[in-house]
């Protein structure tokens, strides 16, 4: 009960590539980058597993981003001739590439380090795609001339990469969708459509991670201007508590979402964020334990899994380590305390 977990991301190692930034450069090429990548992926579950965390990740140790990592292995994208574009309904502007042909995908895309990951850690494994809606939202297309149906392509090859994911060995898929709190008329419509096929044939555990964003300035001011309650969610969770997506993956600590709209999620389990990513200060294991103690009181303790607010890429090391070893200590206390 009240097993942990983190939404993604961790920070990159120093050696591997620029620190406490969201898009780093690489400071290691070739055959030494791939090294690396794998290297920062061992240290990555050690941290995790020091921590106390039980379902572990690869930290996305081998991405740049969360999107475009998964996009370098996609053909029909032109990443050479960017194109200044308005994403997540034009909160900032971003230059991205451009879809130009028929999507396909040029080999698989995180077989390295699912396959090293899954070698070196006995406990449960997540691995986590993009979206089909938020990719949609984060390339301009030249090609399909239908943002749905560009969505469904890409969804089609998120498919192809998680069906191998599970071959490899990984208990846990989860696809990233912030566009799902931003697009909020479009999820019930064809945004849980698109993530369908993308979990289609999937026996592992399926999971979606909808969440207000890093910890980065143009998120944060884009929090400021929501009000003192973030209702967004409202609209969306009836929709995934009726999908066949197993579980959903948001923010709680120091988020303006009122708890209760966690009740509309019957059904699912809650990845509750317990940990914030938008701060430097290190929670306590006690107020760890304190935000599932208050989710207790909308989600059935037995379907909550204690994890964070949303992927900690950008922050410093020492901190997010910190903040990895809180959230083990605060799962552990509330399964002291409520199980």
């Amino acid at each position: 009960m009240f097993e942990a977990t983190i939404a993604g991301s961790l920070p990159k190692p120093s050696w591997l590539a620029e620190p406490d930034k969201l898009w780093p450069h690489w400071r290691l090429q070739s055959a030494d980058l791939a090294q690396g990548k794998l290297d920062a992926t061992l240290l990555a579950i050690k941290m995790q597993e020091d921590a106390g965390i039980d379902i572990v990740g690869d930290g996305e140790m081998s991405r740049q981003h969360f999107v475009h990592g998964f996009l370098e292995f996609v053909d029909g994208i032109d990443h050479d001739n960017k194109v200044e574009m308005g994403i997540r309904a034009n909160r900032y502007k971003a230059m991205v590439p451009v879809v130009r042909g028929a999507l396909t995908l040029k080999g698989r895309v995180h077989r390295a380090e699912a396959q090293h990951a899954r070698a070196h850690t006995t406990r449960k494994l997540k691995m986590t795609l993009p979206g089909p809606m938020t990719i949609a939202d984060t390339v301009a297309d030249a090609h399909y001339g239908d943002k749905i149906k560009m969505a469904f392509a890409f969804a089609d090859l998120l498919n192809a990469e998680a069906r191998a994911l599970q071959a490899d060995g990984v208990d846990v898929i989860q696809f990233d969708e912030p566009a799902f709190n931003v697009f909020m008329d479009e999820v019930p419509g064809w945004g849980i459509e698109a993530l369908h096929r993308a979990i289609d044939g999937l026996s592992c555990t399926t999971a979606v991670h909808i969440c207000y964003g890093y910890g980065i300035k143009a998120n944060i001011d884009w929090k400021n201007a929501l009000g003192d309650q973030w209702t967004q969610y409202e609209k969306i969770f009836p929709a995934l508590a009726k999908s066949r997506i197993g579980q959903v993956s948001l923010e709680a600590i120091h988020s303006r979402v009122p708890l209760k709209f966690l009740s509309l999620l019957e059904g699912k389990d809650v990845l509750v964020g317990v940990i914030d990513v938008a701060s430097d200060t290190v929670e306590t294991p006690e107020e760890v334990a304190q935000v599932i103690a208050d989710v207790m009181k909308f989600v059935p303790k037995e379907r909550i899994i204690a994890c964070t607010n949303c992927g900690m890429a950008p922050m410093h090391r020492d901190i997010a380590e910190a903040k990895l070893y809180a959230l083990g200590a605060g799962a552990k206390l509330a399964r002291q305390r409520f199980a």
